[in-house]
């Protein structure tokens, strides 16, 4: 996209040669042209240009007065100024005010281009900036939408058990269950007793006393199941690559490590004997605590 400009300048010799320069160049579009400062401030702020060729010196308002006029005025687009002036304090001072650069007449074609070039190349980047920032932020939106909305116990707790490798197993939907009633109705002192929290699940299911007990009694062995094959799944990781991060983290986290080794070693020598054991409440405990911690950061 083309910068727009708008030229001010008293002399409407210079503010055609301005134009004619600005036109072949292909840098720009003139966006319009004003004989005055008071003038030029109304346009300017009207059709808001990206770049503004304003002269030093002019009979109704001055070029720095102008500036000063349209940036307290909200106007954020650049300035270069034209003018025969020599004196170092009025360019310094138009420097000050916020010009970007400074033309000297009598107009020379191969300065103007130079200057417009620099100026171009300025916008361009600044506008790259600015689209990179409103992307970022736009992302960051997203992001920070996406996290809220993940944030529930369910899917907190299927990403553990995911981890574990046991999502897919039948007992890991009453896990599931287990922790959003544990968090849900959680206490500041302890986990909730298990046959509690088994009863609970199962009253969601089933109605009457005898249905519900039996149906937690099915609860604890699916459970029990599930735990065991992310134990067998812990173990399996921890033959292949001792160093492995998920064994290194979730086999002494979420087992007594000496059930861990105990399973190792019946897989690496191919023993086929007991099932093994898991400690269900540390299992269960632990969950519960790395969930709330998740939710909570």
């Amino acid at each position: 996209m083309a910068l727009s400009i708008m030229i001010v300048d008293d002399d409407v010799v210079c503010r055609s040669m301005l134009q004619d320069i600005i036109e072949e160049c292909g840098i720009g579009k003139v966006a319009g042209a004003a004989e005055g400062g008071l003038e030029g401030a109304r346009l300017i702020l009207k059709s808001k240009p990206d770049v503004v060729l304003i002269d030093l010196l002019m009979p109704d308002q001055d070029g720095i007065e102008t500036i000063s006029q349209l940036k307290n005025s909200g106007y954020i687009g650049k300035f270069i100024m034209i003018s025969q002036i020599e004196n170092k304090d009025m360019v310094g001072e138009a420097y000050q005010k916020g010009i970007e650069f400074f033309i000297h007449k009598p107009i020379n074609r191969v300065e103007v281009e130079h200057v417009l070039s620099k100026v171009n190349e300025q916008w361009k980047y600044e506008r790259y900036v600015a689209e990179i920032k409103q992307s970022l932020a736009k992302l960051d939106i997203v992001e920070r939408l996406s996290v809220r909305k993940e944030r529930t116990v369910s899917d907190v707790v299927k990403t553990i058990l995911m981890d574990l490798g046991i999502i897919g197993e039948i007992g890991s939907k009453d896990i599931v269950a287990l922790m959003e009633q544990a968090i849900e109705h959680r206490q500041e002192t302890s986990f909730p007793p298990l046959k509690e929290l088994y009863e609970s699940v199962a009253h969601a299911y089933k109605q009457g006393q005898k249905d519900i007990e039996k149906e937690s009694k099915a609860i604890e062995q699916r459970i029990r199941r599930t735990i065991m094959a992310a134990l067998n799944n812990m173990a399996s990781i921890g033959l292949t690559d001792y160093s492995n991060p998920k064994f290194e983290y979730y086999a002494p986290l979420y087992f007594d490590f000496q059930d861990v080794r105990l399973k190792m070693k019946a897989m690496d020598e191919d023993l086929h004997a007991e099932k093994g054991k898991v400690n269900i409440k540390k299992f269960l405990q632990v969950c519960y605590m790395e969930t709330l911690e998740k939710l909570n950061s």
